[in-house]
């Protein structure tokens, strides 16, 4: 309101004192010029008469000549009173008409709406800075699982296209710096309910500050920052809130793991896909000899990533920056002289990195005519050229914006889930097999629903099972049971058991749990909302337990006392 205020006051700053001093020389010159009263005594009009029969003029309402009627002199004033007024009235209209067109005062009000309806939210929500191809790609995912959001992007016209995308729940946009402290707080970065920042700016220094300045304003928000270069990473890893999304480590890590346990990646993109999605197909990478064509630190990720999972790797370089030569490489002749020398014909496989899309797309057409059987890997950098490249055919493609969404959705959804997917990358005991076959048996062909299940004394549905002497104690299988149907089991099973600080992947269903308890689960849509109905009240969870539903009114319930305690065993559940 302090912006919006200075603006007025600034822009109007010059009508308002024209508007006060043709009021100051009106009052003046009555109080100065005398009248005549019925007797025909001289009297001078006060300040206070004065005034009012000089605003009444100037707003052409005309009560008349009070309290006395005027002398010719005091009628001859009146007139250059009413086209003073008149002339410094259309002046301030006009100058009130020029604020309201002006950009500046109008991006003051926006901003100030924006701020207002940010304090006013009562959902959770995630806080995005910057809506490029990335920001797009996790607002429509984010959107697609009920998240709200409230988006800043410094492009106007990035900004504007917000409000006309199709979003089943409209995000809060503001046109902005991000990287201001005074932007983030008016998006929310200080607001209870703003539960992550994900910074996705199109360079590294502006998501570093950013994220810097999301960490001082709320030491304690989730904060997820995409970087590129080693420099960046450094800068931000020393701060413990800040999680780091680099696309490229992220795609070469996939790469790697394919190569070496393929069932591993397909497990965790399963678990880690867009909930309600289908379960992703593996990428089946062929192994053996590879040529990475480019340069840069995508070309070099992958290299590692290929090298690392034990396959042989050429390098070809590629200039994109010559101009004027004729060979899509970069190279001396047409001939493809230094794909021969990397080992076309007994490659399995062509990466294509460079930061062209024409460039990829002639790379990959020339190597195939000396070798069609190649498995291509082509990165994607324009967004438009998508038609561009799906001509290639290319068996895997790499688009930045994808991947960076990906791995923030992975980031947002929950924490617990990261901890597991970390437990699936390392196993060597068969983890992975107990969750592919729990995933087809629960979940079916779908990616499934996540969900943390918190095991509090303090909710009402749960105060009486956690209780010390409750026999038999309550279990996770207990939570897996349809409180509406007992004997039907919930499409859902329990991924990770947190318990302080210690953590039990795939915890079995018979793990009695104790008040502190987190668990996550993975299920079908809509089991999460069948568990949260064991929270509210006692009823629920005492009838999948015990097979009887308790009595609710307190007299009811004095009359039970008197019947005698019920059974307090557990009801069997079929497997």
């Amino acid at each position: 309101m302090n912006e919006v205020i200075f603006v007025i006051l600034r822009r109007l700053r010059r009508p308002l004192i024209v508007l006060i001093i043709a009021y100051a020389i009106s009052v003046w010159g009555l109080v100065l010029i005398p009248g005549l009263d019925k007797e025909g005594n001289v009297v001078h009009l006060g300040f206070f008469h004065a005034l009012y029969i000089v605003s009444y003029t100037a707003t052409t309402i005309g009560f008349g000549e009070i309290p006395n009627e005027f002398t010719d002199p005091q009628r001859v004033w009146i007139v250059v009173c009413i086209y003073l007024s008149v002339v410094s009235w259309a002046y301030a209209l006009g100058s009130i008409f020029h604020l309201s067109q002006d950009q500046t005062f109008r991006n003051a009000i926006a901003r100030r709406r924006f701020a207002v309806r940010v304090q006013a939210m009562q959902e959770p929500f995630v806080l995005i800075a910057g809506y490029g191809q990335s920001g797009i790609s996790l607002a429509r995912m984010l959107d697609r699982m009920g998240r709200r959001m409230v988006i800043v992007e410094q492009r106007n016209e990035r900004a504007a296209r917000i409000e006309i995308e199709e979003f089943e729940h409209s995000p809060l946009f503001l046109a902005g710096d991000a990287r201001l402290p005074d932007v983030l707080v008016d998006a929310g970065v200080t607001h209870r309910r703003c539960v992550a920042l994900v910074a996705l700016a199109g360079d590294d220094d502006t998501n570093q500050s950013v994220a810097i300045g999301g960490t001082v304003l709320n030491p304690s928000l989730r904060i997820v920052a995409r970087v590129h270069t080693p420099i960046a990473r450094a800068n931000l890893e020393s701060f413990r809130n800040i999680e780091l999304i680099n696309p490229f480590e992220s795609f070469a890590a996939n790469i790697r793991l394919d190569m070496g346990s393929a069932e591993k990646l397909r497990v965790i993109e399963w678990l880690s896909g867009l909930p309600g999605g289908w379960r992703p197909e593996p990428l089946n990478l062929p192994k053996g000899h590879w040529i990475v064509c480019g340069s840069g630190s995508f070309s070099s990720y992958l290299v590692a990533a290929l090298e690392q999972a034990g396959a042989s790797c050429s390098v070809v370089s590629v200039d994109v920056a010559r101009q004027g030569d004729p060979s899509p490489l970069g190279l001396q002749g047409k001939s493809g002289a230094d794909l021969v020398q990397a080992g076309i014909e007994r490659a399995v496989g062509l990466v294509v990195g460079t930061d062209s899309d024409a460039v990829n797309l002639a790379t990959v057409t020339r190597a195939r005519l000396m070798n069609p059987r190649l498995y291509v890997v082509m990165r994607q950098a324009n967004v438009a050229n998508a038609s561009l490249i799906d001509a290639s055919m290319a068996n895997l493609r790499f688009v930045k914006a994808d991947v960076v969404s990906h791995k923030a959705r992975q980031l947002l959804t929950s924490p617990l889930l990261i901890r597991y997917l970390r437990y699936l990358e390392s196993d060597v005991g068969g983890l992975v097999a107990r969750t592919e076959n729990l995933l087809e048996s629960r979940v079916g062909d779908k990616v499934p629903f996540m969900w943390v299940f918190d095991c509090f004394a303090s909710y009402a549905g749960l105060r009486e099972a956690l209780a010390p002497d409750v026999s038999p104690p309550l279990s996770i299988g207990d939570l897996l049971i349809n409180p509406e149907n007992p004997p039907e089991r919930l499409p859902a099973f329990a991924l990770l058991l947190l318990r302080h600080k210690t953590e039990f992947p795939l915890p079995a269903e018979d793990t009695e749990l104790q008040s502190g308890d987190r668990i996550l689960f993975a299920g079908q849509r809509g089991v999460d909302d069948a568990q949260r109905r064991f929270l509210l009240e006692p009823s629920p969870l005492a009838f999948v337990r015990t097979g009887v539903e308790p009595t609710r009114s307190w007299l009811f319930r004095r009359f039970g006392a008197k019947q005698g305690a019920p059974d307090r065993s557990r009801k069997s559940v079929p497997d």
